[in-house]
């Protein structure tokens, strides 16, 4: 690794200033700008370069510019982009076929533009299912405290982060939440007035919290006995990324309603929603629908990128992967435990050491991870990462908890 981020180069200050000038003020940056990414490395503006076990949030699960993909895209633009949903295209049908085969067969697709865009798709779908179903009053949903899915009105709704709803009220009715892996606070809540839960198979941008076992299979007892669906929400979780192809494959259960987006592209902007035929039946034209939802040029993508993880084994790697990335970070004594599923791992720290101290200065020295929580660091590098590549990114956080000490940054 060069000495990333040691000073500000005359370009990063020109697109700092650009941005600062021209685009909404909702995301807090790092002072970096990312000029080229190749497999699990990046380069910023001034040639330094970057060891990625952020992944872009667990999206760049082949790597960056993975060849493969980006010929497909540049084949595809250069053959058809979009044609509106009135039509169809020669891509879509094929990839809604390979989600459904993965999920286990006979369900329906909804392609979408982003997760949040595939969680607004399932949590209508469960409203009208409930109402068709159950009565006009059966439009409630239930979810888990330190969730998160998506930033619309209902999503943000959803999401189980009440400091993220005060600037938005009122959200949208119908939400309740509960303590993740509760069982008996789900059942005391699931009156006859609810659809539907959506849980996360692990609360990624709650802190990386898998659910314990046990958990998800009582979840889908108790929806079935009151006739209620279960939405998995895998946006970050589903593709491979925690050992299996969907981190509700854990504990060996079949949800009704399944969301995807992040690794699906591969950084081409792509969601979708499954769900079982009879539950997808509530949907009738009309009800739902999404201007680039389906377009050829993300369903190429994204047929590509399943390819890609069927032949490079990216379940088995990621089991693997993750064992190695877990026990390096479990050795090192800043670490007070390590949690999570595969290549999706949040670092829990000794008392006394910030994780955004630390992950700022992990990628002044070339590593970029995140502080999930102001305690825990989180890793989702590419599923393609190596052993070599797991080594360094360990030695240079090692590097820094050492640095950190020495000058008594907490």
């Amino acid at each position: 690794m060069t000495d990333a981020g040691t000073a500000v180069d005359a370009r990063y200050l020109e697109i700092a200033a650009r941005e600062q000038a021209h685009m909404m003020p909702v995301f807090a940056r790092y002072p970096v700008a990312f000029a080229r990414g190749s497999g699990t490395r990046l380069w910023d503006t001034a040639g330094n370069e970057y060891l990625d076990f952020l992944g872009g949030l667990a999206v760049v699960s082949l790597g960056h510019a993975h060849p493969e993909v980006a010929a497909a895209i540049a084949d595809q633009a250069a053959t058809l982009l979009h044609v509106s949903n009135y039509f169809s295209n020669v891509v879509a049908g094929e990839l809604a076929e390979r989600i459904d085969d993965l999920l286990g067969g006979d369900g329906r697709v909804f392609l979408a533009n982003s997760g949040a865009e595939a969680n607004e798709c399932a949590i209508k779908l469960a409203r009208k299912h409930g109402q068709l179903h159950g009565g006009a009053e059966r439009y409630h949903v239930l979810a888990a405290y330190r969730s998160f899915h998506g930033r619309t009105l209902m999503t943000l709704a959803a999401t189980g982060q009440p400091e993220k709803h005060e600037a938005f009220q009122p959200l949208p009715p119908g939400f309740r939440h509960v303590s993740f892996a509760d069982i008996d606070e789900l059942a005391a809540a699931m009156d006859d007035r609810v659809c539907a839960v959506i849980l996360e198979a692990v609360q990624g941008e709650g802190g990386v919290w898998p659910a314990p076992d046990g958990y998800l299979e009582a979840v889908r007892a108790l929806c079935d006995e009151r006739e209620v669906l279960l939405i998995m929400d895998e946006v970050q979780t589903g593709l491979g990324r925690t050992g299996k192809w969907f981190g509700f494959e854990h504990a060996g259960i079949r949800p009704d309603i399944v969301t995807l987006a992040k690794a699906l592209g591969n950084g081409m902007p792509i969601g979708a929603c499954w769900a079982r035929a009879d539950v997808a039946a509530a949907f009738v034209p009309g009800d739902h629908g999404s201007t680039f939802g389906g377009q050829p040029l993300a369903s190429r993508a994204a047929l590509t990128v399943l390819d890609v993880m069927a032949r490079e084994g990216v379940v088995d790697r990621a089991v693997a992967a993750g064992a190695r990335l877990g026990g390096l970070l479990a050795e090192l004594p800043q670490v007070a435990s390590v949690r999570g599923r595969g290549l999706l791992l949040g670092a829990e720290l000794v008392e006394g050491i910030d994780a955004r101290v630390v992950s700022a200065r992990c990628l002044a020295n070339g590593l970029v991870i995140n502080a999930v929580t102001p305690t825990a660091l989180r890793f989702a590098p590419p599923l393609l990462v190596s052993d070599a590549e797991i080594d360094a990114a360990v030695a240079i956080l090692a590097d820094v908890f050492v640095a950190v000490a020495s000058e008594g940054v907490s």
